[in-house]
């Protein structure tokens, strides 16, 4: 993952371990394909959408195959699965009359992101056609993608602790979390960084901005993701600390990015004091995170103040490609930039 704020762009690419043990380098691999299946079945059974036409719901997932494996190799934490998923849905339009179909994901991969995944919807041979048929299509596939990209945001955070690597000591360390197969390191965003300026006493420029996007999740789940520390670790692809509680602190990305949460609202609003470690010392912008619940989607509404002045677009690219795509790409929950 770059890390937003510091260093040379260099692009450096992490490609799976082979099953040799080479220079004696030692690894774990926990196999979760059990857990998965579970988490699937939960996280797509009673799935229900609503329409003019009636409604649906997915009410069986008979067959799951695959595997899912979790590799701790040189001390990064790496995500291996593979699901080809199958399940009914049900309809019932405002008649009373009952439809059934089927739904099939052949692709649900670690090689995938969410968005490039075949999310094919058809009613059961001999059904009559009906219009929840193109409300499955519509609004079923995307609850159905929201709820894979869910599974995968759930095998990240709750399986990276646990996997502990020995060192050649004896001692036991904890893994970083990585991604599967590309690892971006050290891009900056903006002038080049250098130590903190001194404290001086003298007030300086600031200005402010705001953006909104909407993730293909619910409130619940996305406030979530900004507080919880394996799920931070995750999406931004290495060590945090995140105290998730009013008056907590952070610190992303090795230290380049550190502050404290103020205000916390679940599933609602988020406020932070948030800096990046070359303004001035104890320089820090205020940023308040608004969640709104849009029936499928969340709209999140981003205000930052306080950001000193000429650096208002790298702080506000940053954000909107460190955080905001990252999650999506991450946890599944893409939808269109506004």
């Amino acid at each position: 993952m770059a890390k937003w704020g510091e260093g040379d762009p260099r692009w450096i690419v992490e490609e799976r371990a082979d099953a040799t043990n080479v220079n004696n380098w030692h690894w774990t691999e926990r196999d979760v394909t059990g857990w998965s299946t579970d988490k699937l079945k939960e996280l797509l059974l009673g799935l229900r959408v609503e329409g003019p036409e009636g409604s649906c719901e997915v009410t069986d997932v008979p067959k799951l195959d695959g595997e899912a494996s979790i590799n701790n190799r040189k001390g990064k934490l790496i995500y291996f699965y593979e699901w080809n998923v199958k399940a009914t849905w049900t309809g019932t339009s405002k008649t009373g009359i009952k439809y059934k179909g089927n739904i099939d994901v052949p692709n649900l991969s670690d090689e995938n992101d969410m968005d490039d995944l075949d999310i094919s919807v058809v009613l059961c041979k001999d059904e009559p056609n009906t219009p929840l048929t193109e409300l499955m299509r519509k609004e079923g596939a995307k609850k159905v993608r929201a709820a894979l990209g869910s599974y995968v945001g759930h095998l990240k955070s709750e399986f990276t602790q646990g996997m502990i690597l020995p060192t050649a000591n004896g001692a036991a360390s904890k893994p970083q979390p990585s991604q599967t197969k590309v690892k971006v390191d050290k891009t900056q965003i903006g002038p080049s960084a250098s130590a903190p300026p001194s404290s001086t006493g003298v007030k300086i420029s600031t200005c402010k901005f705001s953006l909104k996007e909407t993730f293909l999740t619910s409130p619940d789940e996305l406030y979530r993701t900004f507080i919880n520390q394996n799920m931070v670790q995750a999406f931004t692809h290495a060590a945090a600390v995140v105290d998730g509680e009013k008056g907590g602190k952070f610190q992303l990305l090795e230290g380049s990015v550190n502050g404290e949460f103020t205000e916390l609202v679940p599933d609602e609003k988020i406020v932070m004091k948030w800096r990046f470690k070359t303004w001035p010392c104890e320089h820090y912008a205020t940023i308040t995170l608004n969640m709104k619940d849009r029936g499928n989607e969340t709209e999140l509404k981003l205000e930052c103040k306080d950001v000193p002045t000429g650096e208002e677009d790298r702080t506000k690219e940053g954000w909107k490609r460190y955080y905001f795509e990252a999650i999506k790409q991450t946890f599944g929950f893409g939808a269109r930039l506004y």
